[in-house]
């Protein structure tokens, strides 16, 4: 009685290891370094976040019917406003947007601050800044309030 083996000899065994170590060899280059773009990623995200809760905190100020400095309450939180937009420090923006594991820069309360905030491991132009609102002036039409805004940048990301 003839037994019968089954199963993959030495040769194609090595064959297949020589033929996965060749297209990890190809493969891996591509997908080696991602911490540039996570940290684009980040500073994208945290910009919109920035921006979602500046508008969010303006429409909760409009629906009240408060003026430009009235603070607002958000989710239990006080939020300080000035120029009808989150100030740029840590009881304004920072707070509307909840944002954690950033790095900060000391804004202000007037209108016009800036503050900026920066991810882990990010150089020092990888960053998002906030510029809080102005409101108008005496004439709205030759003066009219400005928007909060956000830039970021993301070139220095690297």
């Amino acid at each position: 009685m003839k037994k019968q083996q089954s199963g993959f000899t030495l040769i194609e065994l090595i064959m297949v290891i020589v033929i996965l170590g060749i297209l990890a060899a190809f493969a891996l280059p591509r997908f080696a370094d991602f911490s540039s773009e996570a940290r684009v990623s980040t500073v994208n995200g945290v910009a919109g976040s920035l921006r979602s809760a500046s508008a969010i905190a303006h429409a909760a100020q409009l629906a009240a019917g408060d003026s430009g400095s009235d603070s607002v309450v958000l989710e239990g939180i006080t939020i300080t406003m000035v120029g009808g937009y989150p100030t740029a420090n840590a009881a304004g923006i920072v707070a509307a947007a909840q944002v954690a594991g950033i790095t900060a820069s000391a804004g202000g309360a007037g209108a016009g601050a800036n503050i900026t905030f920066t991810p882990d491991g990010g150089g020092a132009s990888c960053l998002v800044t906030y510029t809080a609102g102005s409101p108008a002036g005496a004439d709205p039409i030759a003066n009219p309030a400005t928007a909060s805004t956000v830039v970021a940048n993301t070139t220095a990301c690297q």
